[in-house]
């Protein structure tokens, strides 16, 4: 048996054990381990007495790769980035920065929802974790808009729709994930997810307010402010403002120079100072616990998931899965473009299966491959090249595709895990209420997918700027 059949044969058995329920990462740690042995034998001609030895090396190889993969400084952020948005809650700064939007935002049509859109951008910026996003505003958000007659599923569908802003808008921890898994510059993918998540966000309050103009009774307008009490708001969301132009300066200077520092030491600064911010506020020693501890948690899950999803990738490196299927894929006579669109609809169709971080560790390490040879190879200038763009800024450009692929998966059925967040959060409301209430979502999320394909100068704007 050729290492490419027994890629095939352990990938599909891995896929079997996905779908009968176990866990990605044990799924892909143990195809990998089995693989890696399964390979190692074949060199043997799998005599039996030589399995010993295959499992040995299998075994040994496997186990090199946790901590020589985790041990990389750009993992680092991913928990400094989830402690930066717990902190943050707990401070108070979500109610702040909500009440913010809703004095500045809320007089238009559908306003309040409109309102929630930017108010979970800008917790998005502090936060790496579009879970905590979704259960942070289905808290606070969903009963002020009850409270003034909102359609209940409408209502939470804008909450699910909101906490996948996280995914993009930096910091991200999936936009890290993606760095590590094909090894590209970790700050200018944090800075090329800048301007898609807010583009993001600006169709999806489009998008409201011309439902709420169509339908009159689906979210009525809230006048009654001020120009007092609007001022009066901004100081309380200042500290997420603070945050994100540390962020920003640590990975790029706008203001001209070397970046301050690394992105990590960015995420570090950015979590002492919300840490601060929420001391002063009278953050008490049982609500920093709870802030710790739930870092820990999503932490240790995102982590368990890159361990055995590496060791299942170093498998398909000795396979050689990801070359077969580049040549495959340039050997196609379609037009590239058209097979980048059939890739990104074949995600839309595996995230309502898987949840995002897996469906991207479980693919990239195949995928990447084929579409960076679709484009003409990594080192391929721009001139040379299928998508109209070098090597680099493609790499950049399809990490947010996919990323924004992860986002639409978060609140597509059946798996979509900010519609079941913001469900269990809510007595109220049921999942299917939830998932009803997230489907005009997905046309907007197709208008921006289509948008940043068409027009690739959103994404790489920033990125090129950064040199």
């Amino acid at each position: 048996m050729e290492p490419i059949d027994i890629g095939l044969w352990v990938s599909a058995g891995m896929l079997v054990m996905v779908v009968l329920g176990m866990r990605v990462a044990f799924a892909a740690g143990l195809a990998g381990l089995v693989g890696l042995i399964l390979i190692f034998w074949a060199k043997r001609n799998f005599g039996m007495e030589h399995l010993g030895w295959a499992m040995t090396v299998g075994i040994k190889t496997a186990g090199q790769v946790p901590h020589s993969k985790v041990s990389s400084q750009a993992l680092s952020l991913i928990p400094t980035f989830i402690l930066i948005g717990y902190l943050a809650y707990y401070a108070g700064l979500t109610v702040a920065l909500f009440e913010a939007a809703k004095r500045w935002i809320a007089w238009v049509p559908g306003g309040l929802a409109v309102s929630t859109i930017f108010a979970t951008a800008g917790f998005a910026a502090v936060s790496g974790a579009s879970v905590a996003t979704a259960a942070v505003f289905a808290r606070i958000a969903i009963p002020e808009m009850l409270k003034i007659g909102y359609n209940k599923q409408f209502a939470a569908g804008v909450v699910a729709a909101g906490g996948t802003l996280a995914s993009l808008i930096p910091p991200s921890a999936i936009l890290v994930i993606y760095a590590i898994i094909v090894e590209q510059d970790v700050g200018k993918l944090l800075l090329a997810g800048f301007i898609p998540g807010m583009f993001s966000a600006v169709v999806y309050g489009v998008m409201i307010i011309g439902i709420a103009v169509v339908f009159k009774n689906v979210g009525p307008p809230v006048r009654g402010f001020t120009w007092g009490q609007r001022f009066a708001a901004l100081p309380g969301a200042l500290p997420i403002v603070f945050v994100v132009v540390i962020i920003i300066c640590f990975v790029y200077n706008p203001f001209g120079g070397d970046a301050w520092g690394t992105p990590t030491e960015g995420g570090a600064l950015g979590a002492f100072v919300v840490f601060v911010m929420a001391l002063y506020r009278g953050m008490r020693w049982g609500e920093l616990k709870s802030a710790l501890l739930e870092t820990a948690k999503l932490t240790v899950m995102i982590f368990t998931i890159i361990w055995g999803v590496l060791i299942y990738v170093r498998f398909l490196g000795f396979a050689d899965l990801p070359g077969a299927f580049s040549d495959w894929i340039t050997s196609l006579e379609a037009s590239p473009m058209l097979i980048l669109v059939c890739i990104l609809l074949a995600y839309a169709v595996l995230g309502m299966f898987m949840d995002a971080i897996g469906m991207l560790l479980l693919t990239l390490p195949v995928v990447y491959p084929a579409v960076m040879a679709l484009n003409g190879g990594e080192y391929v200038s721009a001139a040379d090249s299928a998508f109209g763009m070098s090597g680099p800024m493609c790499a950049i450009w399809f990490g947010i595709l996919v990323v924004k692929m992860a986002e639409f998966c978060l609140i597509t059925p059946p798996i979509g895990l900010n519609c079941f967040v913001v469900a269990g959060v809510r007595d109220d409301l049921s999942v299917q209420d939830v998932f009803k209430g997230v489907t005009p979502f997905f046309v907007a999320d197709g208008v921006t997918i289509a948008l940043l394909v068409a027009f690739p100068s959103i994404v790489l704007y920033l990125p090129r700027l950064a040199g």
